[in-house]
């Protein structure tokens, strides 16, 4: 099992930036694909974001892409995601997931997760 912990969540204005964290324990970390994930109020928790083990391969959704970047530091244990340039419709609780194999897309790819962290961007 995974223990995932999630911070740097905030409220900012439209435009600006936040930079999330994820720290994790348990299985070896530079094993796994890491992604995130967000659900705004009253809808289906969504895919933002995923890095394979080894960096090599990242992806993001449509909505971010561009704006916002996904990275990790395998000595650390810990996964990042920075986000520029953001949006009203980004407000959400953001989510870390740790995956089950190297690359990881799916929500069902996701054995691991972390309590959230709410971000809200205004207008």
């Amino acid at each position: 099992q995974v223990q995932l912990v999630e911070s740097g969540g905030g409220l900012v204005q439209a435009g600006g930036s936040l930079r999330l964290s994820c720290a994790a324990s348990g299985r070896t970390f530079s094993s796994y694909a890491m992604g995130w994930f967000r659900q705004a109020p009253g809808k289906e928790r969504e895919f933002v974001a995923t890095i394979s083990r080894g960096s090599i391969i990242t992806t993001y959704t449509d909505s971010v892409k561009g704006r916002f970047t996904v990275s990790r530091d395998n000595a650390k244990n810990t996964v990042y995601l920075q986000m520029n340039s953001l949006k009203p419709e980004d407000t959400a609780v953001y989510y870390c997931a740790a995956g089950r194999s190297s690359y990881s897309t799916g929500q069902a790819d996701f054995a691991s997760w972390g309590q959230g962290t709410q971000v809200t961007v205004s207008s």
